[in-house]
């Protein structure tokens, strides 16, 4: 289902939130807890990895770079409106 991009080998902290950011690269942000704001993120490992559309990606149990293919529904072409005239009551 998941195939690894990247062997990074994170090894994560509690009450971190890890993430692949804009750059391809793992960062964290402390997470918010009990009305506190959350920490600015900090990049823990470069990973320099070439995002691709569809896919979604995220840090395995393992710490390494991984992406999963996104399951999205087609959306149907609109339907056409009923006709907005008022209906006749018999």
């Amino acid at each position: 289902m998941a195939e690894k991009i990247a062997k990074v080998g994170v090894k994560r902290e509690e009450g971190y939130l890890y993430y692949i950011d804009k750059n391809g690269d793992v960062s964290r942000a402390k997470m918010a807890r009990g009305g506190k704001k959350g920490g600015k993120p900090t990049k823990v490992a470069k990973a320099g990895v070439k995002k691709e559309k569809g896919y979604l990606y995220f840090l395995d149990k393992n710490g390494d770079v991984s992406r999963a293919k996104m399951a999205r529904k087609v959306k149907k072409a609109a339907s056409k409106a009923k006709s907005k005239g008022k209906s006749k009551k018999r």
